[in-house]
């Protein structure tokens, strides 16, 4: 299989003190749906994984139907505005060429072919927010079977620095969000393997980083849907070569030890 990767990374979140540290948001400036140089292969990909394991990158729980719904036609009406999509009624033709059906029986299959995000719901639950649907194609280290129906804190494990603390302040931050102000993050690691798809249950052995040539990036959007309330955290994930960093961000890397 090729390596997917892109020829730059936009943002480097180690450099600034205020995304270096968690949770690292931001006010989103602008739009949030990206198309990058490396579309085409990570559509292709996408489009693989969801034709041949679908039981791994997508669900949806009843309780997240409504929410899957407002997506759709909120993400159709975002991809209508951008260069190179041309939205039909019953068809779609993305931006590398390839035409998708559209099926709004089916929201988070269809929007999983059209966008680089991976989409991820989440809805209040009591106390917390429960991710309650998904189309998750570029898992890095865990498992949508898995940590479907879980709330945050569980979502997060076994990540050491997602502590108590952590969970109360991104809590808060969920029920803060507003329809009309999406914030994001970035995060960064060094990866020695490149595939995108790489899903991982709790007690799966982690993966090797060590001696790694690849960093693998995430840009991170939380968005409150207006009708159903329900919180979208969309993933635009992005893998570079080290050697594609500049000299800064390179001493920075070492310096953060990422």
């Amino acid at each position: 299989m090729s390596i997917i990767v892109q020829s730059r990374l936009p943002f480097a979140p180690w450099m600034s003190p205020v995304t270096a540290r968690l949770p690292g948001v931001q006010p989103v400036v602008g739009p949030w749906l990206a198309v990058d140089d490396a579309y085409a292969g990570q559509m292709a990909r996408r489009d693989q994984l969801i034709a041949k394991v679908p039981q791994e990158v997508l669900t949806t729980l009843p309780e997240g139907q409504e929410a899957a719904a407002e997506l759709y036609a909120m993400l159709l009406d975002l991809v209508r505005q951008m260069p190179g999509f041309r939205i039909g009624t019953v068809e779609a033709e993305r931006p590398d060429g390839q035409v998708v059906a559209l099926d709004a029986g089916d929201p988070l299959r269809t929007l999983g072919r059209l966008v680089q995000e991976d989409l991820c719901l989440l809805q209040k639950q009591g106390d917390e927010h429960v991710l309650t649907g998904a189309v998750l194609c570029f898992p890095a280290s865990w498992s949508l079977q898995e940590k479907i129906g879980r709330p945050l804190i569980g979502i997060h494990r076994p990540v050491e620095t997602y502590d108590a603390d952590i969970a109360r302040r991104v809590q808060r931050m969920f029920d803060a969000l507003r329809p009309d102000q999406p914030l994001w993050r970035m995060n960064a690691l060094v990866y020695a393997n490149p595939e995108l798809h790489q899903p991982r249950r709790e007690d799966d052995p982690r993966s090797d980083r060590r001696g790694g040539q690849f960093l693998r990036a995430e840009r991170q959007t939380l968005l409150r849907l207006p009708r159903t309330g329900a919180v979208l955290f969309a993933i635009h994930t992005y893998v570079v070569p080290l050697s594609a960093l500049s000299e800064p961000e390179r001493q920075g890397l070492d310096a953060a030890r990422l």
